[in-house]
């Protein structure tokens, strides 16, 4: 029987097993043998992170071919304004190539964990929330669209990959999902 785990990774944690410069992974928050995250999660972003031990459930989270729906609340420096919201879902022109349209707008800020360390604010500039939906998964793709529309990532939660979310997981939590809540490859 497949397994799958959801975790809310931390902040600076490593989104793999092993490290050879002794920082933080996911074996400092997840002591469950034979599991591998589906997908990655940068060090500096914060949230939801799938782990199974099944490859076939691997795939279909983490192959762009599946498509699969990943939410992520971004808090941006500046205010992300109507015009810079069009470009979003228009799609993007990034260094790798054009991004597909996304999802892109703005929130309230939500409730969520105090970060360590804090998110640096200076007090001339202000910040904004935006919640982003997208079916892609490039290298720290959210970072580089909201730099293009300039509006630079200060804080990035992804709490939704395809069925599940974070709820109300902590930081360094994890549960176990029913495997039948899978999407298919």
């Amino acid at each position: 029987m497949a397994r799958i785990l959801i975790l809310n990774k931390p902040y600076g944690v490593l989104c793999q097993f092993t490290d050879t410069a002794g920082r933080m992974t996911l074996k400092d928050w997840v002591a469950v043998s034979g599991v591998y995250p589906a997908g990655r999660l940068d060090r500096d972003s914060e949230g939801l992170v799938v782990l199974t031990d099944n490859g076939r459930i691997q795939t279909a989270v983490a192959s762009p071919r599946h498509a699969l729906e990943k939410r992520y609340w971004v808090q941006v420096e500046g205010i992300a304004t109507d015009a810079a919201l069009r470009q979003f879902r228009s799609g993007l022109e990034l260094a790798d190539g054009p991004t597909q349209p996304a999802q892109a707008s703005r929130i309230a800020e939500p409730t969520l964990w105090p970060r360590d360390p804090p998110v640096r604010f200076r007090r001339a500039i202000p910040t904004d929330w935006i919640e982003v939906r997208l079916r892609e998964g490039r290298n720290r793709q959210v970072r580089r669209m909201t730099a293009a529309i300039g509006l630079p990532t200060l804080r990035l939660v992804r709490f939704q990959v395809g069925p599940w979310s974070l709820d109300s997981l902590q930081p360094g939590e994890w549960r176990e999902v029913d495997p039948a809540s899978a999407p298919r490859a």
